[in-house]
């Protein structure tokens, strides 16, 4: 057993701070070591002493250096602190106070971006938020109506007083809109029979829809041009522009059976039930035929069941100019009056440029009304609509139901 030489008591010199810091060890216990003795015991020893004494070092300098180090609020400080301190801090005492200085200031210009780094990180997930929007659905009803006298001229200016409703033969618990003469956009389909019954006619059927469209499109309506006959041919698509249209009627030509319900079915289906508009628009087809179908897979009540669906009204101008009405004439009847719309019969070829401006008339003369109902299940049920002028010389003509949505999927 060999005994270590005891330690004396040590004092170390800060040269930064220019005080002696009087350090004092305890008395170290005998130990027993295998071999001969070495100077590790007082290498240990003094180790251990340069960490008591480092240790309040290194609190002063991380409290120095946590003043002028950039907090996550300023991000304008973070290029500073790869530099080192500028030398006349370590000099001289007075030099701490100078570096606060920058950071009592950098608050305020961090309010302000300056790097490339601030803006992006908050509006990153900002922009995806349309991806998760939560679909609210608002059960409104909107409902689009004329008014005519008994001699068939349009009656505008009445008020919403002068009006009683009934939806599924109760109220509405509110109504949230009426206007006069409304002036939502148009979402217009020229439907044209093109079966090789009306070939010798077809070229002037052509002629007045093109004067038709020209007449009715404003800058916010849509139209498209479809001929039909056992099938359907999608000619032009929703545009505004008449040229197109124009070109669209042209490439028409007649020939084979007539699929009237089909064409009606999946035009309704196909073009109107899909529509996404942002705002209210009106929905209308223009049904140009003499309404005999001998192809068709669908029933005339499915087809009138779609276009209640796709909230379109039919006008119906019935290519037969012979005196006596047929069962086609019949059938374009019960189709427009079901979605709110009209038949018209011209007497000779001449008359059908005259249904069309009858029809852009009615356009112009309608009414929009918007109301709650009082009791709407979410059950895809068909609710009537019962609706009357108060006058009783006036005639009011709505669609005559409509069919209740469903629970969002």
């Amino acid at each position: 057993m060999r005994r270590v030489k005891r330690v004396p008591p040590l004092s170390t010199r800060l040269p930064h701070l220019g005080k002696r810091i009087p350090l004092q060890l305890s008395k170290m216990p005998k130990v027993t070591v295998p071999k001969r003795p070495t100077s590790a015991g007082l290498m240990a020893s003094l180790f251990l002493l340069s960490l008591v004494v480092a240790a309040p070092l290194r609190a002063q300098t991380s409290n120095q250096t946590s003043t002028t180090a950039p907090s996550p609020s300023m991000p304008t400080a973070q290029p500073s602190t790869s530099a080192p301190p500028p030398p006349q801090q370590n000099s001289s005492p007075q030099a701490p106070p100078a570096t606060t200085q920058p950071a009592t200031q950098a608050p305020a210009n961090a309010a302000v971006p300056t790097t490339g780094q601030q803006p992006t990180t908050p509006s990153l997930p900002n922009q995806d938020q349309p991806t998760e929007t939560i679909k609210v659905q608002v059960n409104e009803v909107n409902l689009i109506f004329t008014v005519t006298d008994k001699k068939g001229k349009f009656i505008t200016g009445l008020k919403r007083e002068n009006f009683g409703l009934l939806d599924d033969g109760r109220p509405p618990s509110a109504v949230v809109q009426f206007t006069q003469q409304t002036n939502l956009p148009l979402r217009v389909g020229i439907m044209l029979d093109t079966s090789s019954s009306i070939r010798q006619r077809f070229q002037f059927e052509q002629d007045s829809a093109v004067e038709f469209l020209l007449q009715i499109l404003h800058r916010n309506d849509r139209a498209f041009v479809e001929g039909f006959d056992i099938q359907t041919d999608l000619a032009q698509d929703f545009t505004n522009n008449v040229d197109l249209l124009n070109e669209g009627i042209r490439k028409l030509r007649p020939g084979g059976g007539t699929a009237l319900f089909d064409a009606l079915y999946r035009t309704c289906k196909d073009q109107m039930l899909t529509l996404r508009e942002t705002g209210a628009v009106r929905r209308a087809i223009i049904l140009v035929s003499d309404g005999d179908d001998n192809y068709s897979r669908v029933q005339e009540s499915d087809a009138i069941k779609m276009c209640q669906r796709a909230d379109t009204i039919v006008y119906s101008i019935s290519t037969n100019i012979s005196p006596s009405k047929d069962k086609g004439d019949d059938v374009l009847k019960a189709i427009s009056e079901a979605t709110g719309g009209q038949a018209f019969y011209p007497i000779k070829l001449e008359d059908v440029a005259i249904g069309f401006r009858n029809i852009e008339e009615e356009l112009r003369s309608q009414y929009h009304l918007v109301y709650r109902p009082a009791d709407l299940r979410m059950d895809g049920s068909f609710r009537t609509i019962y609706l009357q002028a108060t006058d009783p010389r006036y005639h009011v003509r709505a669609q005559k139901g409509y069919f209740a949505p469903r629970p969002p999927q």
